[in-house]
Formats: C-alpha cells, sequence, structure tokens
C-alpha cells in the first residue's frame, strides 16, 4: 500500500500550489480548499500566516 504524501501540487498551481496540494490529499476538490482559506483569511488574517507557512514547509512535487 502506497502512503499518501503532502505536496505541493503541479497541476492544480495558482500561486505556490498549496490549496491543490492540499486538496489532493484530502481528496476534495482544491476550489472547495481555496474557498476555506479565503473564509480564514477573513478571520484575523490566519489563512495568509497559514498559507505563507504551508508553502514554506510544503515540498515540492
Amino acid at each position: 500500500m502506497e502512503q499518501k504524501r503532502l505536496t505541493k501540487s503541479s497541476v492544480n498551481k495558482m500561486i505556490c500550489g498549496v490549496c491543490g496540494g492540499v486538496g489532493e490529499y484530502l481528496g476534495v476538490d482544491p476550489t472547495i480548499v481555496r474557498l476555506a482559506w479565503v473564509l480564514l483569511t477573513f478571520v484575523g488574517a490566519a489563512g495568509i500566516i497559514a498559507y505563507i507557512i504551508a508553502a514554506i514547509i510544503i515540498p515540492e512535487v
């Protein structure tokens, strides 16, 4: 059984591929992940900080 790895997406890439990678990892549409990230951004800018951290930490494909 192959282990799933969280990586940045090279297919569903808009800015850094973070939302696309998270969507692929969770098995959901990356658009839903992007909308959730936008909602987090409106809640005290937590989405921006989380996105920057994820863009640094999550490896490329």
